[in-house]
């Protein structure tokens, strides 16, 4: 099993990052932040004004170690990385599967099902565990909607018809989300899912975790040797990881969706931590920011049964599991790709 590896995020604006022996040297206006060994890093993400010296890529990039650029709230810029792992026969075949219509359909449909199982999981934890405080019928009605769609799903051999089911699904869901938020109800209402941009402080939160799953999955990828742009749910597109977008789907309600609640329900953050730009973007400052992320971190230290290899693993892991599995899959060593399923 491959070894959980620490991400090192950085949030300071102005800061530099250089290499110094076999070390990474964060540096602040010629102050000497942190200094990590290269082999405790898995990856490294710079948000907003943080650059990097050229020597410190090419370290990076020799061992493994990739560095993702994103804006100050999250958006993906850039991401610098060595030579591909993994084998070409790997990739022919799922460059072959992505361009047959029912192959696509099929893991497809897998990445969907996953993904609304999940919701439906945390819609009924939410209504077991808060039963005093949440709209336990409102959650229900969605809850039996999710469940047809599961049904619906496994007949729809489309991809167009499954997006409309996933897309309707996914509307249900988040149309009782705010419901699931039990405390700081004024300071954090939500209505509908925002993207560009986050129209509030609930859509912030979750679109910059989902900016850090599609980072961790895309890594998790280029590990196993599988190329994160060609995707089957997501389609081509210049300078979209396609395969990495559709395999996040199955951990966003487990994971951020999840992870989002907690740090309002339990007052992590609040709402003195977001500012709204002239546009109407929502945006954390700095310190909120660093509050996510060390959450984040700590969420992936966590340890679940994986419910197919039958294994404790920590969170962190799920990516490189859920990727290893994909692969062997396409190599046939599966007959189908395992989704994860929360329980």
């Amino acid at each position: 099993m491959k070894k959980l590896l620490n991400t090192l995020f950085v949030t300071t604006q102005g800061a530099y990052l250089s290499k110094e022996g076999e070390t990474v040297l964060v540096m602040v206006e010629d102050d000497v932040r942190l200094q990590a060994p290269i082999h405790t890093l898995g990856g490294i993400v710079c948000f907003g004004q943080v650059s990097c010296s050229p020597f410190l890529m090419g370290f990076c990039a020799e061992n493994g170690v990739a560095i993702t650029f994103l804006t100050e709230f999250g958006l993906f810029l850039a991401s610098v990385h060595g030579n591909t792992s993994g084998n070409v026969l790997l990739r022919r075949e799922q460059y072959r599967r992505a361009d047959d219509d029912a192959a696509s359909v099929a893991i497809a449909r897998n990445f969907i099902l996953g993904k609304l199982a999940n919701c439906r999981t945390v819609l009924q934890r939410a209504a077991r565990d808060h039963e005093n405080k949440v709209d336990v019928v409102q959650l229900d009605k969605v809850i039996v909607r999710l469940c047809y769609s599961i049904d619906q799903l496994k007949h729809q051999n489309d991809l167009d018809t499954m997006r409309g089911t996933e897309g309707e699904s996914a509307h249900s869901y988040f149309g009782v989300f705010d419901h699931l938020i039990v405390a700081q109800k004024e300071d954090f209402k939500f209505v509908e899912r925002s993207r560009r941009p986050p129209l509030d402080e609930v859509n912030c939160l979750l679109s910059f975790l989902y900016t850090l799953l599609v980072h961790d999955m895309r890594s998790a990828l280029e590990a196993v040797g599988l190329d994160p742009q060609v995707g089957f749910l997501h389609r081509d597109r210049s300078g979209r990881p396609g395969l990495a977008l559709d395999m996040i789907e199955e951990l966003r309600p487990f994971i951020a969706d999840r992870l989002v609640l907690s740090l309002i329900n339990r007052e992590q953050v609040g709402k003195e931590g977001f500012t709204r730009s002239e546009s109407g973007a929502v945006l954390m400052d700095d310190e909120t920011r660093k509050t996510v992320l060390v959450a984040y971190q700590k969420r992936k230290q966590e340890e679940i049964m994986h419910p197919f290899i039958k294994e404790n693993a920590p969170v962190g892991l799920l990516f490189y599991l859920q990727a290893l599995l994909f692969a062997r899959y396409l190599r046939g060593d599966l007959d189908g790709y395992p989704v994860f399923i929360w329980k």
